[in-house]
């Protein structure tokens, strides 16, 4: 009785402890797979290197903002973005692909990595260089403001105090009729902002000095006016998400925007949708 009692308790023993062994085995390769999934989720991701993969950048614009981005009338998209977007692509190896949308959602789409960039005459300011990575800046702008041919009350930045104006979302136009105490009406494009002021809605509208210059052009009859510039000019640039998964990207565009300045294609580019060069500062 005693033998079997020992042998009985052996046997328990000993299955107890390979249990324990197996169990042991079996959780080193669980541990060993977590630390090197973590490992993995760690490393930072280039956004350079992703779109060298699939062959093309993604460009966020408007499509319709004259001479900068718009369709000609056989319907193909041109203008001056166009153009320098695609000799970056070029220099960076890949296609150019645009995707278009209203000026408001451009930067929604840019946060939510639907684009990796976007090129549509976007001023540099102080707000936005907050949130964003900044390129080289390959055009200079000045902000114009404009009212009917008639009006003589506003001959001034300061005359907008108390008055209305007509501008895109989230534009720095809008946000300069605002800091001098416009009351802003929010419209998609300058063609719209236009139809505003003639029609009586709005009393001014701003934007680029060479889009109304190009709208003139154009409507040489339309009935409006320059009545003031801005001193200086502001610097144009592509805005990239911030983080070290764009900074090879950027550099590689800043780049290309440098070779494009040396090589004269900006200057070539400009004229032939500005009738002056605007690819360098004052």
């Amino acid at each position: 009785m005693k033998t079997k009692k020992l042998q009985r308790l052996f046997l328990v023993s000993f299955g107890i402890l390979l249990l324990a062994g197996v169990s042991g085995c079996a959780g080193v390769p669980a541990s060993g797979s977590g630390q090197k999934q973590e490992g993995s989720a760690s490393e930072s991701a280039d956004l350079l290197s992703e779109i060298r993969d699939r062959g093309k950048i993604v460009f966020a614009m408007e499509g319709q903002w004259a001479p900068w981005t718009y369709h000609d009338e056989s319907g193909e998209l041109v203008g001056y973005d166009t153009e320098v977007g695609k000799a970056i692509a070029e220099k960076l190896g890949v296609e150019a692909e645009f995707i278009e949308g209203e000026w408001d959602g451009l930067f929604a789409g840019l946060d939510g990595k639907r684009y990796d960039a976007v090129i549509n005459g976007v001023e540099i300011t102080e707000e936005r260089a907050g949130k964003y990575d900044f390129t080289t800046p390959y055009a200079y702008i000045r902000t114009a403001l404009v009212v009917k041919d008639d009006n003589t009350e506003i001959t001034t930045f300061e005359d907008l105090s108390g008055k209305k104006t007509s501008n895109s979302l989230g534009s720095t136009y809008a946000d300069l009729a605002a800091e001098y105490g416009a009351s802003v009406q929010n419209v998609d494009t300058l063609s719209e902002t236009i139809d505003m002021l003639l029609s009586g809605r709005a009393d001014a509208t701003l934007n680029a000095e060479v889009s109304f210059y190009d709208y003139l052009s154009e409507h040489p009859d339309a009935p409006i006016k320059i009545v003031a510039l801005t001193d200086e000019a502001s610097e144009v640039s592509i805005p990239l998400r911030k983080g070290e998964e764009t900074t090879t990207l950027r550099e590689a565009i800043d780049q290309a925007v440098g070779e494009l300045s040396e090589d004269g294609t900006l200057k070539e580019l400009s004229e032939k949708y500005f009738g002056s060069d605007i690819s360098k500062g004052n």
